[in-house]
């Protein structure tokens, strides 16, 4: 599609446990379709450093920004999207936490997933537990290197509070993974449902952006062109 009517500048935030360069398959889709596109490369080691770190990255954009997150990223973006520049939110199987919640505070409202015993307060998922848990539907090479290369959950980034949570103020958009092992589904359809977001359902595992990256960039697509009819 031609951006010509859309909100041209995307910005794309990883999760836990991952890095930006799981995002590359929607990327590439997007920078097809005359977007662009940057993509943050999280700590991962508190949740106002994530925050800063995203910010810079929009800051850089050249007008309005539609910001999507994966998993913990969606913090990121909940607390990143009050920026002046972000025009929308997406959240992929995406924490979407309200003012003064944490992220920790919604994993504890259901099933955990499968974690090892943390190192200093870090968190890992279980490596032999990550493809089934995490990439179930990914190719299982693919799936193996991810688990031996996750990126440690720093406790800050777990337990660290919204302070403005931007989908009050900022329209958002959230792709459910139907087969996600990693948030519950029924947690997921909760956030989305209060923060009065545009839905999708694709059946795919947590790590949909990397197995279904079609989807995934699409439905960042609608987002941006929606904004823009808006504008």
């Amino acid at each position: 599609m031609s951006t010509g009517s859309a909100a041209r500048n995307v910005v794309l935030v990883h999760g836990a446990f991952a890095d930006g360069s799981g995002w590359r398959g929607v990327y590439d889709l997007l920078k097809k379709d005359g977007y662009h596109v940057a993509v943050v490369q999280n700590p991962v080691v508190s949740l106002a450093e994530d925050a800063a770190t995203a910010r810079r990255i929009i800051d850089a954009q050249d007008g309005p920004v539609v910001l999507a997150g994966h998993s913990y990223g969606g913090a990121v973006i909940t607390e990143a999207g009050t920026h002046d520049k972000v025009a929308a939110l997406v959240y992929i199987t995406a924490f979407a936490p309200d003012t003064g919640e944490s992220v920790g505070e919604l994993i504890a409202s259901g099933p955990l997933p499968p974690l090892a015993p943390p190192v200093d307060g870090f968190l890992w998922v279980d490596p032999e537990k990550f493809p089934a848990a995490f990439a179930a539907d990914v190719e299982p090479g693919l799936a193996a290197f991810m688990a031996d290369s996750q990126i440690p959950w720093g406790p800050d980034a777990v337990a660290g509070k919204i302070s403005q949570a931007a989908w009050r103020t900022k329209p958002s958009w959230y792709l459910f993974a139907t087969e996600d092992h990693m948030i519950p589904p029924p947690l997921q359809r909760s956030m989305a449902e209060r923060t009065g977001a545009t839905t999708t359902e694709v059946a795919g595992s947590h790590a949909v952006y990397v197995s279904q990256p079609a989807a995934v960039a699409a439905f960042i697509e609608e987002a941006a062109s929606a904004v823009a009819a808006l504008r």
